[in-house]
């Protein structure tokens, strides 16, 4: 029996070369996921990409939780790792065609990267009659379930495939939420968890800049394969202007705040499970569809956008700034009402863009991006000249007292 040693909680992690180079796969699963919107831009089209970006996700996301308790420098977790990057490289290949003939392998594989990481966890890396084992083997016991609904729905026809894939998202994204409850056994506290805050907060911030990454790929590969002029250059600033923007409205600030209050939270799962596995899957998710805009804007920069075009554009940045509006409440208790002025600033640029072309649409967007950081930055300098601290300051202060 493989004893691998939890990270002990008071030492400083951070993430390995390992998890960096598994991350890499993300950058192509991410890709994907924006190819399969933009191949069909309809509520069908939608509700395709966003069922394969939550299982991408999710994939990620457990392996995140489970690097944050074990080493990935240990040569059987480095195994594991290797072995799960490569299944999530042939989830991204199976995308484009994961509700046609590669059903099969897009749910295959994915049920390969839970139930075989979680088997590992369960057999390998625990020794019998451990707190460590029954709690990997509930969460296995979790993703086997879903596992069937995940390989019943590739193998039914297109009507029923959709329910079972839905089905199969309600078990896996439920599963949190109940602490992976097994009827007839005592319900697992959320303390059973723990969580090494530096290295846990630095992979999901990693995973934003993943995101943005592929934004960045979009941009330029879409704009190197077309005919350039005055407009899709302007797009194509604009573009960066606005991935700018976003890094800017997450890493300036919220990303140093956010990981201070998880380290000083009394219940540390239950605030990292909400903050981060559930709410940067919203924030991923307004990357990915600010990216789909981007690239619809560079290939048509004079032109109006269809309702569907403008739709994905404009809802982009608004559902990321709505994201950081839900973590900032989760995490602080309190809302960002200068973000949620941002996001409805946004849903306001998609009245107008029903009449102007896709130019002025990306323009009005980065206008509203740019207003709300300038608006955040006026209000740290007056409270600066007040003598307030700053959020961080605040937090620090009440920590030391």
């Amino acid at each position: 029996m493989i004893r691998l040693e939890r990270r002990r909680a008071g030492d400083e992690q951070r993430a390995t070369s390992l998890e960096l180079f598994f991350d890499l796969v993300f950058v192509f699963a991410i890709t994907q996921v924006s190819h399969l919107l933009l191949d069909d831009l309809s509520w069908r089209g939608a509700g395709r990409a966003l069922l394969a970006l939550l299982v991408v996700w999710w994939a990620w996301n457990y392996t995140a939780w489970v690097t944050n308790e074990l080493d990935p420098e240990s040569g059987p977790v480095r195994l594991l790792l290797l072995a799960v990057m490569l299944a999530c490289l042939v989830l991204a290949v199976a995308i484009p065609e994961a509700f046609g003939e590669r059903a099969l392998l897009f749910a295959g594989s994915y049920v390969a990267i839970q139930v075989g990481r979680h088997t590992f966890l369960t057999f390998a890396a625990a020794s019998r009659g451990t707190l460590e084992r029954e709690r990997a083997g509930r969460i296995l016991t979790w993703f086997v379930a879903a596992g069937v609904l995940w390989i019943a729905g590739a193998l039914a026809g297109t009507e029923a495939r959709a329910v079972l894939w839905v089905a199969a998202l309600l078990v896996d994204y439920g599963a949190p939420l109940v602490f992976y409850s097994v009827p007839g056994k005592r319900r697992l506290p959320s303390s059973t968890w723990e969580v090494a805050t530096s290295h846990f907060a630095e992979r999901f911030q990693l995973f934003v800049i993943i995101a943005l990454g592929e934004s960045i790929v979009v941009t330029g590969a879409t704009t190197a394969g077309l005919e350039l002029n005055a407009a899709r250059l302007t797009a194509f600033g604009l573009a960066f202007a606005a991935s700018a923007a976003l890094w800017w409205l997450y890493f300036d600030y919220v990303a140093r705040i956010a990981e201070r209050r998880l380290e000083l939270a009394e219940d540390r799962t239950r605030l990292a499970r909400d903050g981060y596995t559930y709410l940067h899957g919203v924030l991923v998710a307004g990357v990915v569809l600010s990216a789909v805009g981007d690239e619809l804007v560079i290939a048509h920069p004079r032109a109006e956008l269809s309702t569907a075009e403008l739709v994905a554009v404009v809802c982009g940045p608004a559902l990321y700034l709505l994201g950081h509006v839900a973590f900032r409440l989760r995490m602080a208790g309190s809302v960002s009402w200068r973000r949620l002025g941002g996001a409805l600033g946004c849903v306001a640029v998609g009245l107008v863009g029903l009449a102007v072309p896709a130019l002025v649409v990306a323009a009005l967007l980065v206008g509203v991006l740019v207003a709300v950081l300038v608006l955040e930055q006026l209000a740290a300098e007056r409270r600066r000249r007040r003598g307030e601290p700053s959020p961080l300051e605040g937090l620090e202060a009440r920590a030391d007292a």
